[in-house]
């Protein structure tokens, strides 16, 4: 360590409050009392964002600009508050006192979050008070710590504009290949027809075996159980499942195979994928198949996928609390066929363009780790006295 720095554990050097919950009864949503924070929901980068929650009960209060922890899965996370509020169990106040700068404490338990382990290395699924002020940190002389502080915000800013520049560029190809799909699929053209799902498909729905944990079975010969986390990451394909279900449990729901389509229901309906094994759905699918020479599978897939076809089923969608399509309304959407040469033009034409966007997906991701790791290399060097 530096000539003049010390090691020291956060409970020489802060006050740390944990949080207590109110009474439910206390709390409101129309700005009645104190500002009301559970847990990490409303982090922000730095500062905790605005409360949606209120309560006239204030058992643990943090004060602006404490460090708030979140103590409960995820452990470690860390923002500012940026007024005075209560804090429920699942944060943690940590108050600085003069001889620590505040903001060289944040970056030092930002730098600490990833290190926070239990026994044999598990990460805590919780954190108390005690072991929060038994973390060990570095004391720099004060004017050192402002000086840090100075640098890691101004590196620590380029950093977040280039993440925001990164996300910018990405949000940006993938508005232009949403916008070209749908130029592309509105546009008519000779020998174009107007047309219903139900008409060039077969609509099924499928089953839910209950309780489904009595059809579950590690019998590798079992039949799939299809699930929307099956889907891979490319979004298109559903390739092989977690899960597999006993003979009874197929008997409840409905067989699908490869070729079909299946397009997720309820919470995120309108989603389309295409098979490419075979197993059970659900009741929160829908299957489509029985398609025949007039319709390009791929095509298929990228109509399904606009968004002039999801905002037919965002109208026709039933239901006031959780909103669903059913047979009958999935088969009254309409699209636009044209002749199938045109079909797989246009399919070969968006395959190209979403490759393109996968490309730049792929340069976002490695980028964002690029700079995290950068983040994580300054913090190392802040803290050993080398920044």
């Amino acid at each position: 360590m530096k000539n003049g720095w010390q090691r020291k554990h956060v409970g020489e050097l802060c006050t740390v409050i944990a949080g207590q919950s109110p009474e439910g009864k206390f709390y409101n949503a129309n700005g009645k009392g104190m500002p009301f924070y559970q847990g990490k929901k409303a982090f922000g980068e730095k500062f905790v964002e605005d409360p949606t929650t209120w309560t006239t009960q204030t058992p643990k209060i943090a004060q602006k600009g404490d460090i708030l922890m979140s103590v409960r899965a995820p452990v470690g996370p860390v923002n500012f508050a940026t007024e005075e509020a209560c804090i429920g169990r699942g944060l943690a106040a940590i108050r600085s006192r003069d001889e620590l700068n505040r903001d060289f404490l944040f970056y030092q338990l930002l730098h600490l979050q990833p290190k926070i382990a239990g026994k044999e290395g598990a990460v805590f699924a919780s954190i108390n008070k005690s072991e929060i002020e038994a973390l060990s940190i570095a004391l720099a002389p004060l004017p050192e710590q402002q000086r840090i502080v100075g640098l890691l915000d101004e590196a620590f800013a380029a950093i977040s504009t280039a993440r925001e520049n990164a996300e910018k560029n990405l949000r940006n190809a993938r508005a232009l290949f949403e916008s070209q799909v749908d130029a592309i699929l509105t546009r008519r053209g000779d020998g174009w027809e107007k047309t219903t799902l139900g008409d060039v498909c077969s609509i099924a729905r499928g089953g839910s075996p209950r309780p489904i944990k009595k059809f579950l079975t590690t019998d590798p010969d079992g039949v799939n159980w299809i699930k929307i986390g099956d889907a891979t990451a490319s979004g298109k394909y559903i390739l092989r499942t977690v899960e597999k279900i006993t003979p009874e449990g197929v008997k409840r729901s409905r067989m699908v195979h490869d070729g079909d389509f299946l397009l997720s229901n309820s919470m995120s309906f309108g989603r389309p994928y295409i098979m490419r094994t075979s197993g059970c759905i659900h009741d929160g699918w829908l299957v489509l198949n029985g398609y025949d020479s007039t319709l390009d599978q791929e095509f298929l897939y990228y109509l399904l996928g606009s968004q002039p076809i999801f905002q037919q089923f965002d109208h026709l969608a039933a239901g006031s609390t959780v909103r669903n399509l059913n047979i009958d309304l999935a088969s009254r959407v309409e699209i636009p066929l044209p002749p199938m040469a045109q079909q797989r033009l246009i399919a070969q034409q968006l395959d190209a363009m979403s490759a393109d966007t996968a490309r730049l997906e792929s340069i976002y991701q490695r980028k964002a780790a690029v700079l995290n790791d950068l983040k994580q290399t300054l913090l190392d060097r802040a803290f050993i006295g080398k920044l």
